[in-house]
């Protein structure tokens, strides 16, 4: 099985966001560069970055090494971490979105719905189950990716269309930077953060991500942001 994917484009996922159960007060913003000032521009608070980056060979290579070092780590993932699956090819906006949210509720109050009906269901479920929820059971959410699929600025690809970009989140939880990406077993901790600092501390990690492919262009990056205080 394989979804539309969703573009990297703040209004439709301000729209899903919504329509999922994400109060109006929260929405999407571009990002639109690592200098300090284009940071600057982002509305606060910002609680998560998300980067879509393009497949290629390195950015598989470095994922793959990421893997081995958390495995011969023995790194255990953090409870309170949210952190799922993602079980189907181009669902990875919707899971990066998913991250986004669920790991900053002691911001966001989620109104009744379809996601917090998803959370109610996932909350005590593993990475690997919680993948498969959202693709066996969770048909709100899966609809409304596929028809906000089809609002973008370009036309969507069809579903089996080979798709090169990838999406991740960055968040803050405990003071840590975590990489939640639902490819990978477990969140990635980048090091200490803070919320006032994430935006920033995330960049950073993104612009790693870009000098490890440094003729490659097509990175964007997106920050769940409040839209109103």
């Amino acid at each position: 099985m394989a979804l539309v994917p969703l573009e990297s484009n703040p209004d439709v996922m301000t729209k899903f966001i919504h329509q999922i159960g994400v109060p109006s007060k929260w929405a999407l913003h571009d990002v639109y560069g690592l200098d300090p000032e284009l940071l600057a521009m982002v509305p606060k608070p910002a609680l998560a970055l998300i980067l879509l980056y393009p497949e290629s060979e390195k950015a598989q290579a470095y994922a793959a090494e990421l893997e081995a070092k958390i495995k011969e780590e023995g790194r255990e993932p953090p409870e309170n971490v949210f952190h799922m699956q993602q079980c189907v090819s181009n669902a990875c906006g919707t899971v990066a979105l998913i991250h986004a949210i669920l790991n900053n509720l002691d911001q966001i109050e989620l109104e009744d719905g379809i996601l917090k009906n998803f959370l109610e269901e996932a909350k005590d479920l593993s990475f690997v189950e919680r993948g498969k929820l959202l693709m066996n059971t969770a048909s709100d959410i899966i609809d409304a990716h596929e028809q906000l699929a089809q609002e973008g600025q370009t036309p969507a690809p069809q579903e089996n269309a080979p798709v090169y970009h990838h999406f991740v989140a960055f968040v803050e939880k405990d003071g840590s930077l975590y990489e939640l990406d639902g490819r990978k077993s477990i969140p990635i901790n980048h090091g200490p953060t803070t919320k006032d600092t994430l935006l920033e501390n995330a960049a950073k990690v993104c612009g790693e991500y870009m000098a490890r492919d440094p003729e490659e262009v097509r990175f964007t990056m997106i920050a769940l942001v409040a839209s109103e205080l």
